[in-house]
């Protein structure tokens, strides 16, 4: 998800800006309408010359701060001032949909959930970018996950509306010191009669969060995503549902019966409860901050968080035991498959605005979408999602997460991006909640439930025939 963020400090998730909820249609509109406007960025459709500034509205944390950096350059090469106006993440989607129901025009690019897409296509809030995509702003450097996760709209249909600026995904830190210990490890392997070692598997993982439960010693095996808010619980879930071979349903269909509700999905569900054992007492509606907080407290072995708020963790300013902190992708399912919950945005052209500032952001982010302009944003701390600056040496050796974090995005899935996913996503908050933390029902009846409720959805807003 985001990028690299210094501590985040007053930062909230990259997902997180779908608890605003700003995701009901407005009044009048047709969710399952083409996606709005033909493409206006073929060739310039006025003159820039009396452009002087443009402004990015983003939320309010460390990569923000990145971004303003990096654009500050800007200026210098064409004249243009360009800055980030940062609204605080509680507020954030609020912000951005009542700019949009105005038809506003104070800002002029926004960088967007990936979940928007939907709603920025088909209401008409984004400029369309699919001609100038691959060419002008080197889509083909992109890592392919990345441009569907945060460009593309409707999946498959290789139109776009964005391009990926902050990548991210669910990833874990671990305890080293723990790790390495030979009487741990010694310990370790009369138990499992295997070595103690970064997990390969959800099923070794869970062995090592069990080892490390300790509630005598306040210790405990680890720190996952359970808030009912937002979208914490459902990111969390996902990490094990995509990689147990589940999925939300069927794209083209709309279908979810058979699919969200599948013999893996419910595993999948019953073995994310089984997680939360391992967790420590008042762990019921954690998030990325108790993540963190446990973490460096010293709570827990292993941390379930974005990647976007690993760079806190390797800060010893911030964390005690940054030294002793490692990092690592997301392990495999039964099926040998892995995935991670996708962060992050991508940065898109506000419809409302005139021709001439369309058009001159359009500029700005043809430079934003170069090499070079993408290889300071990373060392600046951006999560660039350029497969060539992910995959270098250089990147992979920058800090102690960023390889975990290049494998993290080249296996990254999403929740729907569709106009209703905010109805959706509600479903799945509570659903979900309800059995992992209270125990409501089985994995079997919650899953049923949340098929038949995101059908409906998809059959009143007219996607689902």
């Amino acid at each position: 998800m985001l990028a690299a963020c210094g501590a985040a400090p007053a930062a909230a998730p990259t997902t997180a800006p779908a608890a605003a909820d700003p995701t009901a249609a407005p009044a009048g509109t047709d969710p399952t309408a083409a996606p709005a406007a033909a493409d206006p960025t073929a060739a310039p459709v006025a003159s820039t010359s009396d452009v002087k500034d443009l402004t990015i509205l983003w939320a309010e944390w460390d990569p923000a701060n990145y971004l303003q950096q990096l654009v500050n350059d800007y200026e210098g090469v064409a004249g243009v001032k360009v800055k980030v106006s940062q609204e605080p993440w509680p507020s954030f989607g609020n912000r951005t949909f009542a700019e949009f129901a105005a038809k506003g025009q104070s800002y002029d690019m926004v960088v967007g959930d990936s979940q928007w897409l939907g709603q920025g296509a088909t209401q008409g809030h984004y400029v369309e970018m699919t001609s100038i995509f691959d060419t002008d702003l080197n889509g083909k450097a992109l890592a392919p996950a990345t441009v569907t996760a945060y460009a593309e709209y409707p999946k498959g249909g290789a139109q776009y509306w964005a391009y990926p600026l902050e990548g991210d995904a669910c990833g874990w830190a671990y305890r080293k010191d723990l790790f390495e210990d030979p009487k741990e490890m010694a310990d370790f392997k009369a138990k499992y009669s295997r070595d103690l070692a970064v997990p390969t598997t959800w099923l070794e993982l869970k062995d090592i969060a069990e080892f490390f439960t300790r509630p005598d010693k306040n210790l405990y095996g680890l720190s996952l995503y359970t808030q009912k808010e937002g979208d914490a619980i459902t990111m969390g879930y996902q990490n094990v549902f995509f990689s147990w071979g589940a999925d939300w349903g069927d794209p083209t269909s709309y279908k979810a019966a058979g699919m969200l509700n599948s013999k893996e999905a419910v595993e999948a569900l019953d073995f994310y409860r089984s997680l939360y054992a391992f967790a420590p007492p008042g762990s019921s509606n954690d998030f990325w901050q108790e993540g963190v907080n446990k973490f460096t407290s010293g709570q827990v072995a292993l941390s379930m968080n974005y990647f976007a708020f690993f760079p806190g963790l390797a800060n010893s300013a911030t964390n005690p035991f940054a030294e002793k902190t490692g990092f690592f992708s997301n392990p495999a399912g039964p099926s040998g498959k892995s995935f991670s919950a996708l962060g992050g945005q991508g940065i898109s052209v506000v419809k409302y605005i005139s021709a001439e500032k369309q058009q001159a952001s359009l500029d700005f982010i043809k430079w934003l979408a170069k090499d070079d302009t993408q290889q300071k944003w990373a060392e600046l701390g951006g999560y660039t999602c350029n497969a060539n600056i992910l995959n270098s040496q250089a990147f992979l050796e920058n800090t102690p997460y960023n390889k975990a974090f290049s494998e993290s995005m080249q296996k990254v899935k999403d929740f729907w991006a569709v106009p209703v996913y905010g109805e959706l996503l509600t479903v799945s908050q509570d659903d979900l909640h309800k059995f992992i933390i209270n125990g409501e029902g089985t994995a079997q009846s919650t899953l049923d439930t949340m098929a038949q409720q995101h059908d409906e959805i998809f059959k009143k807003s007219g996607l689902q025939k």
